[in-house]
């Protein structure tokens, strides 16, 4: 098994001449890896070759500067010229790669002992040679050839580590959107969520919705201030804690107090604030409480009338900018058939062609009047409604966007 190792950044770069500069490590001065022979033999190299010679690992430590691009260790020299106290070779070899984990490692041993350097490439060398053939050409080639190898190794590992840290990131951040509790509820859900970030899942907006006990279907759509990985963890802080103080029976007002003191405790600085519109749809579904807390209200649309906006009047300000802010709810009448749509800003907010004319709340309503006409409704309706945005402002939308949909009859 190869070295444990921290595991380089990058290995050094070949200098500007195309010459490298390699380590020798050898017990005996003037020996076959002397500096003098190894610069004779590659000096045919394209580009010079810059030798260095230690005798031992504490003088290769202090030789091993970061222009080194190779090292030469012959296996076959004593091993305690390296280790005190002996050891076999291979655990000379490990200690050479702990000490220089951006360096190509080369093994150099007998042509008798070619499963030792086999064994050798296994542990973590880059290649090896046989001494017999030890000459110019086939020195230098060996050299560019494990230095580029050791490139391609670094370049490999790093992109598989990418791959894993992205797939890690895009589970983790699934895991952490909603999945509604309404078991037992007539009503029919349907969401999107696009965040602002580029190649980000989750961004700053946060939504849930979840039936207790009573037969109360609660929903809740947020958006904290900014666009970060910050913003977005805030997020699901705030939705974690709503889900959980409403299954323990808070609603309303007390419900908020509670949750603006997590923003409070969680923040990062203290200009940080969220804004949330709540609904709490009574038993039966014909009735329901709005709260509102520096949100826009929901769109109603129900059967024989043009879609219209909940009352945005008499709600409070957003979570975090008052201490001691009171939020009221508003009773509203929802009638045996209806679709309530809930969402966030960046609905709204995004640019309509290469002007500085927002789409606003009166563009939404037409749009989404337009598209129920076409019969749409429910996964499909979001689904125009988001996508036209986004072709409205020329692609990709520059905020989060959460828009929640819950249907009845």
């Amino acid at each position: 098994m190869p070295v444990s190792a921290p595991w380089p950044a990058e290995p050094p770069a070949v200098p500007p001449d195309g010459g490298l500069t390699l380590l020798v490590i050898e017990d005996a001065p003037g020996g076959t890896l002397s500096g003098p022979r190894m610069a004779e033999m590659t000096g045919t190299a394209e580009g010079p070759v810059r030798i260095r010679t230690a005798r031992n690992l504490t003088e290769a430590e202090r030789l091993l500067t970061d222009d080194v691009q190779c090292i030469l260790l012959d296996l076959a020299l004593p091993s305690r010229a390296y280790a005190p106290g002996g050891g076999h070779e291979l655990d000379t070899l490990r200690q050479v790669l702990r000490l220089a984990p951006r360096q190509a490692v080369l093994a150099l041993t007998a042509e008798t002992d070619a499963a030792r350097a086999a064994e050798a490439v296994r542990v973590g060398a880059q290649d090896y040679l046989f001494r017999d053939e030890l000459d110019g050409r086939v020195l230098s080639r060996a050299i560019r050839y494990a230095v580029e190898r050791k490139r391609a190794d670094v370049d490999r590992r790093q992109l598989t580590e990418t791959r894993l840290r992205a797939q890690e990131n895009a589970r983790l951040e699934r895991g952490l959107l909603p999945h509604p509790l309404l078991a037992g509820s007539e009503l029919r859900f349907a969401a999107r969520y696009r965040p602002g970030r580029s190649r980000a899942l989750l961004g700053g907006d946060f939504y849930d919705t979840v039936r207790t006990a009573d037969g109360t279907v609660h929903a809740m759509i947020g958006d904290v201030c900014g666009h970060g990985p910050d913003e977005a963890a805030l997020g699901v802080e705030l939705r974690i804690a709503w889900r959980a103080l409403t299954l323990a029976g808070l609603c309303g007002d007390e419900l908020l107090v509670t949750l603006q003191q997590v923003l409070e405790y969680e923040r990062a600085d203290e200009e940080v604030f969220a804004t949330l519109c709540m609904v709490d749809i009574a038993p039966g579904g014909r009735s329901a409480a709005l709260c509102l807390a520096g949100h826009p209200a929901p769109l109603l649309v129900r059967p024989g009338h043009a879609p219209a906006l909940l009352p945005q009047e008499g709600g409070g300000p957003a979570l975090g900018l008052l201490s001691a802010a009171r939020w009221p709810h508003r009773e509203i009448r929802l009638g045996a058939e209806w679709s309530l749509m809930m969402y966030t800003d960046g609905l709204v907010e995004g640019r309509v062609g290469a002007g500085t004319r927002r789409l606003g709340q009166e563009g939404m309503i037409e749009l989404v009047a337009r598209r129920l006409k076409e019969g749409l409704a429910g996964e499909e309706l979001l689904e125009a409604v988001v996508a036209e945005v986004r072709a409205l402002s020329g692609g990709d939308l520059t905020d989060d966007l959460a828009v929640m949909l819950l249907a009845r009859g």
